[in-house]
C-alpha cells in the first residue's frame, strides 16, 4: 500500500501538471488522482495473485472503468478490410491534443490497420485494466523504436489472448498476470487493430512503456499473432 507521503507527492505532481497543461492534461490529472487513491485502498487488503488467475480470460481489472477513454478502447475490431501499414508509418501520424478527457473516436481512429511485418519485443498483462500490453517494432533490433498494441480483456478477445499465451509458451516465454516483460529475442509477428491515440503520460509524471516507445499512437484494440 502506498504511504501517505507518496500519495501527497503524487497529488502535488498532478496538481502542478493540471495547472500548467492542456485541457486534456488537466482532465487526465484529476482521473489519475482518483485512481491513485482507489488503488491505495485496494492494495491494502487484496492479494493480486488471488484475484487474477492464470486464465487470461478471467483477469479482474482494478481500475473499474476509470481508465482514459475506457469506452473507446473496449470495442470490437470492426469487420472491414484493413489498411496495410508499418511501424514507421504509424510514427508519421499527427499527435493532436483532443482537448478533453473522453473524446470519441474520429478520423484515423475509425480505421483498422494491419502490420504484416512486426517484431514483438515486450509483452505483459496490465493489472490495472487486464489488457495484454505488447510492444512491437519494425525490426528485431532491441533499440528500434516501438509502438504499443493492446488486446483487451473483453470476451470477444478471449481466444486471441489464449492463442498469444500459447504461442509465447512455445518459445519458452510465460505470460500471465504475474509473468511477462521483455523478451530475450524479438519474435516476428503480424498485428491487426484499430488506431488509438493515447495521452501523454509523462505530462503527469507517469510511465508508458519502455524507452523505445516514442509515439502516443497505439493499435488498441488489437490482435497479435506470432509467426510459427
Amino acid at each position: 500500500m502506498p504511504a501517505k507521503s507518496d500519495l501527497r507527492s503524487n497529488r502535488r505532481a498532478i496538481q502542478r501538471a493540471s495547472g500548467n497543461g492542456t485541457l486534456l492534461h488537466r482532465c487526465v490529472a484529476a482521473c489519475a488522482l482518483t485512481f491513485t487513491a482507489g488503488l491505495a485502498l485496494s492494495c491494502a487488503s487484496t492479494n493480486l495473485g488471488q484475484i487474477e488467475p492464470v486464465d487470461l480470460c478471467k483477469c479482474t481489472p482494478l481500475d473499474q472503468g476509470i481508465e482514459y477513454r475506457h469506452d473507446e478502447k473496449h470495442v470490437p475490431i470492426p469487420n472491414m478490410t484493413p489498411e496495410e501499414t508499418t511501424i514507421d508509418t504509424i510514427y508519421s501520424w499527427p499527435e493532436n491534443d483532443p482537448g478533453s478527457l473522453d473524446p470519441p473516436r474520429t478520423g484515423i481512429e475509425l480505421q483498422v490497420f494491419h502490420v504484416a511485418d512486426a517484431f514483438v519485443q515486450e509483452v505483459s498483462v496490465n493489472s490495472d485494466d487486464c489488457d495484454i500490453h505488447i510492444e512491437v517494432s519494425q525490426t528485431a533490433d532491441k533499440n528500434a523504436r516501438r509502438v504499443i498494441v493492446e488486446t483487451p480483456v473483453d470476451t470477444e478477445f478471449c481466444s486471441s489472448r489464449k492463442t498469444l499465451q500459447s504461442q509465447l509458451a512455445k518459445h519458452g516465454f510465460k505470460l500471465d498476470p504475474t509473468h511477462g516483460g521483455e523478451l530475450p529475442n524479438a519474435l516476428p509477428a503480424d498485428v491487426i487493430g484499430l488506431a488509438f491515440l493515447d495521452f501523454d503520460h509523462k505530462a503527469i509524471g507517469l510511465g508508458r512503456g519502455s524507452a523505445q516507445v516514442k509515439t502516443l499512437w497505439e493499435l488498441h484494440p488489437a490482435v497479435v499473432n506470432i509467426a510459427p
